[in-house]
């Protein structure tokens, strides 16, 4: 099993930055593709991001193309997400999550995630 433990979230206004974090412990795979998803209050949870088990592929919802960066560093089992040029409608809670299944949206079957971490910028 695997567990995942996001860090990193806070309050900022918009324009700036924040990077989040996601700690895996516990057996992993190399097949694992690593994501970020999000919700915000009254929205369906979304995908933000993914990236392959080799770091070679990622996605990006469009709301934050140019904006957001993930990458993942295997030797320390952790994901991050570089959040630059923050907006207000990126507001949500955050989820780190693993798939066995692949890193794009159609693939990434959810087979662990984070109890997720609280992102709100103002404006």
């Amino acid at each position: 099993q695997v567990q995942l433990v996001e860090s990193g979230g806070g309050l900022v206004q918009a324009g700036g930055s924040l990077r989040l974090s996601c700690a895996a412990s516990g057996r992993t795979f190399s097949s694992y593709a690593m994501g970020w998803l999000r919700q915000a209050p009254g929205k369906e949870r979304e995908f933000v991001a993914t990236i392959s088990w080799s770091g070679g592929n990622t996605y990006y919802t469009d709301s934050v193309k140019g904006r957001f960066t993930i990458s993942r560093d295997n030797a320390k089992n952790t994901v991050y997400l570089q959040m630059n040029s923050l907006k207000p409608e990126d507001t949500a809670v955050y989820y780190c999550a693993a798939s066995s299944t692949g890193w794009t949206t159609s693939h990434f079957v959810i087979h662990y995630w984070g109890q997720g971490t609280q992102v709100a910028v103002s404006s």
